[in-house]
């Protein structure tokens, strides 16, 4: 890795000058966990179960297109596959919902039927013309029409036509009318449910519209980090104005909404169907007016609370502004970030997969069928595999967070922003994976560490719901939030920890007590800086997904006389806030790094030769402000007095 030296003894904050690894035991620790998951996929691999899911195999142990065998206790097993490539089930649709298979036997053939049969005779001339054979081995094509099992051991007719799926080798229905027991069944269960009906019909009555306030709310979020990045100085007042104005004008046109409404509905005249939705819309539109009046009084007064403190944020945000100049890869950090989550979950699904179909062959004696099954030690690789999960999962974001933190640590602490690398993002990245895996392998293993238990007593809770007491249920519900409080505070925590790893190449505990140290220091004046901050982002969130709602109730109040559209309203705003999340998180992290690299500047250097500050001149000029406000007052001990700066202007 570039490196064989430890960084415990180094107290000095010493930005970007040395580098060497942390935390090279947790790296070999993580190391030896990832070669493990291998492993597990390498024994999936090598006990058959990846060919069974690829290949397909038979109800009977028999791999398809393999030679096979013998397994003890099952007569039919052992057989040749190598020219039956196909896996075949009798009665495709027979489905298992509960246990998500299909109920049925499964052969293995050299050919799907591409036409309906409709007798056994029919059956008999397929197996005979194109040598696929669609009943039970030991029963011969001549005596398909004759033989007395032919009901259980052949397929259930008439057969429908099937098409192999590519790379699975399943021959599948191709005519979806074959599944219309599942789908009565379903049919009748919505039937059953009048206000369940009327929900799943507005939402399918107004998927287009859904789709399209989607991409809508996509293209407001990139609107949103070009105005962010461009026109930070005007972008705190274009926000506080908006959100007054949006959020006023969302109530009053909710509430004319369930005015208009509550009027068509005393004179309607429609079906007793087109009442009740009317009278489902009405209420909804109540509801929905009366929350959204409480939300914006009470964002009206926090607005109102921190109307003074508002004028500041232009200086954090004109900063963070240019962070975004200079490092424009981090607008597509997310995207890589979520590219690699897919690749690793679609990886780990289809490893459990492989799982699925691993072990000892044994036979069930009810359904005569053969099932595969890992017994003693074996078993415990499931666990294994979930434990990783969650691990590498939290260890990619953590990679995100110190890239972040790494690009805008190097903004920040190079004097001559000329002088910086052509890629800073891309040089964080190295410098990460050079010397600091080992520090988020034990940050993500601390995070992984709290969030398993969260999660066995969130399932256990879910599972006894109904049967437990009172007394327990509160109990579960009060673990489960003291240890959903604990993981965002180590969360928050270990993103600190990155940045000072990033500053200076220090261990993941030794950066976690200096960082905890430094924000208790400035306790009262980062989370002031942070509060705002993260309020005007949030006011940002809120923004595109008022616009977005706002389109949505236009776009959807043409349908008030068959649908209920409040659900896909619903659908579009969540999804608008996921997506506005997704990209101004990261400007949040910025945020973070920055005002931690503010506090280590201020902490160690007073401006005098040989100390001068790092920090932005709008920085200087937002502490200065603070100062007039009478909101920044110098701890005693502390360097923090304004002195001037040794290149001009004023320092904290």
């Amino acid at each position: 890795m570039g490196c064989c030296s430890s960084t415990e003894s180094k107290r000095d904050w010493k930005p970007l000058e040395d580098r060497s690894c942390t935390d090279i035991p947790w790296l070999i620790v993580f190391s030896l966990f990832c070669i493990g998951m291998l492993c597990i996929c390498g024994f999936a691999i090598a006990t058959g179960g990846a060919s069974r899911i690829v290949l397909g195999y038979d109800s009977y142990g028999n791999t398809c297109g393999r030679n096979n065998s013998k397994i003890e206790g099952v007569p039919l097993s052992g057989g040749d596959m190598t020219e039956k490539k196909y896996v075949f089930f009798l009665d495709p649709c027979n489905l298992d919902l509960i246990n998500r298979k299909i109920k049925s036997i499964a052969l293995c053939v050299s050919k799907c039927p591409a036409t309906e049969l409709q007798t056994y005779n029919d059956v008999k001339q397929f197996a005979l013309s194109n040598g696929s054979y669609l009943c039970s081995y030991d029963i011969s094509a001549t005596r398909y029409p004759s033989h007395s099992e032919r009901g259980t051991k052949c397929p259930k007719l008439p057969v429908p036509p099937s098409k192999a799926v590519l790379f699975l080798h399943r021959c599948l229905p191709v005519d979806i009318g074959c599944y219309a027991e599942f789908a009565q069944a379903f049919i009748t269960f919505i039937s059953d449910n009048t206000m369940l009906r009327r929900v799943v019909a507005g939402v399918m009555a107004s998927k287009e519209i859904i789709m399209g306030l989607c991409v809508l709310a996509l293209v407001l979020s990139l609107i949103m980090m070009v105005v962010v990045r461009y026109i930070s100085k005007v972008l705190v007042w274009i926000l506080t104005v908006l959100v007054i104005i949006g959020s006023i004008g969302g109530c009053a046109v909710l509430w004319w909404l369930y005015a208009d409404h509550r009027k068509a509905l005393s004179t309607n005249t429609t079906t007793v169907f087109g009442k009740e939705v009317a009278s489902d819309n009405v209420k909804a539109l109540l509801i929905s007016a009366i929350c959204a009046t409480i939300f914006t009084v009470v964002l009206l007064l926090v607005m109102f609370i921190l109307r003074k403190r508002v004028a500041l944020t232009i200086s954090l945000f004109h900063v963070a502004g240019k962070v975004f100049i200079h490092l424009p890869l981090l607008v597509l950090q997310p995207f890589w970030t979520f590219l690699c989550l897919m690749l690793f979950w679609v990886y780990w699904i289809a490893v459990l997969l492989f799982l699925g179909t691993s072990g000892t062959a044994v036979k069930n004696n009810s359904t005569g069928v053969v099932e595969y099954e890992m017994k003693g030690p074996l078993q415990y690789m499931v666990w294994y595999h979930a434990v990783g999960l969650i691990w590498i999962s939290e260890f990619i974001l953590a990679f995100q967070q110190m890239t972040i933190a790494g690009g805008v640590v190097t903004y920040y602490f190079t004097r001559n922003k000329s002088q910086l690398p052509a890629t800073p993002l891309l040089s964080s990245m190295i410098r990460t994976v050079r010397y600091h895996l080992g520090s988020l392998a034990k940050g993500s293993l601390i995070i992984t560490i709290v969030k398993i238990p969260r999660l066995i007593l969130t399932y256990i809770h879910t599972q006894l719901k109904g049967k437990e007491n009172a007394c327990a249920r509160c109990m579960l519900k009060a673990c489960i939030c003291c240890l959903w409080c604990l993981e965002k505070c180590l969360a928050y925590l270990n993103q600190n920890a990155y940045t000072a790893t990033a500053i200076n190449s220090t261990s993941f505990c030794t950066s976690a007590r200096d960082a905890f140290l430094i924000l208790v220091e400035n306790a009262l004046r980062v989370a002031a800086i942070n509060t705002v901050g993260d309020f005007v982002l949030f006011l940002a969130k809120i923004l595109v997904v008022s616009c977005t709602a706002f389109a949505g109730i236009l776009a959807l109040n043409y349908q008030r006389e068959y649908t209920v559209w409040v659900l896909p309203l619903i659908i579009v705003c969540v999804f608008a806030f996921l997506v506005a999340h997704c990209f101004l998180s990261v400007f949040e992290n910025v945020v973070d790094v920055l005002f931690l690299c503010f506090a280590v500047d201020t902490k160690y250097n007073d401006g005098s030769p040989g100390h001068e500050y790092y920090m932005d001149k709008s920085l200087m000029e937002f502490v200065e402000d603070s100062k007039k406000m009478g909101r920044y007052k110098p701890e005693k001990g502390d360097r923090r007095e304004m002195k001037p700066m040794a290149g001009g202007g004023t320092a904290a």
